[in-house]
């Protein structure tokens, strides 16, 4: 049992305990526990009463997911790549493998938690930026957790 949840309980009801775990700032932060996670996945869960989108996707590839900004600057999330196309023209890419995504938040690699992730800018043959796939950036580092207490504490 994991999350309070039986052996056999389904995918979509471990996904959105596990998402209440972490939004409910339980004792693993979200990037160990999507690390732990096995085999190919990816999820948009919608929090109503927080009004937050969260989104992972696995670090194999098997699954796709993609994102964009539609005509009235509204995110769209789907698997499907015609949806995303007619939504939002030419403003979209591939969600990133092994990466996390919460509103109010930036988005992050699991596997990486503490690199920046790196956005490589799509133009189109005319000129116009149409999309940013992510990388991570395995030079730039997020900032830790801030230092409370004495400085002599953290000699």
């Amino acid at each position: 049992m994991q999350y309070g949840l039986a052996k056999g309980t389904n995918e979509s009801m471990f996904v959105i305990q596990a998402y209440k775990t972490v939004r409910d700032r339980g004792p693993d932060p979200a990037h160990s526990v999507l690390k732990d996670l096995e085999g190919s996945f990816g999820f948009v869960v919608f929090d109503f009463k927080a009004k937050t989108v969260f989104i992972s996707l696995s670090r194999d590839g098997r699954v796709t997911l993609y994102w964009g900004i539609a005509a009235d600057g509204s995110i769209v999330i789907s698997d499907n790549l015609e949806v995303i196309k007619s939504s939002c023209s030419k403003s979209f890419a591939p969600f990133p493998t092994g990466c996390l995504y919460h509103t109010g938040g930036e988005l992050m690699n699991f596997e990486h938690p503490k690199n920046k992730m790196k956005a490589i800018t799509r133009v189109d043959s005319e000129g116009a930026v149409c999309g940013a796939p992510f990388k991570v950036d395995l030079f730039a580092k997020t900032k830790s957790m801030p230092r409370v207490g004495s400085q002599a504490n953290w000699a």
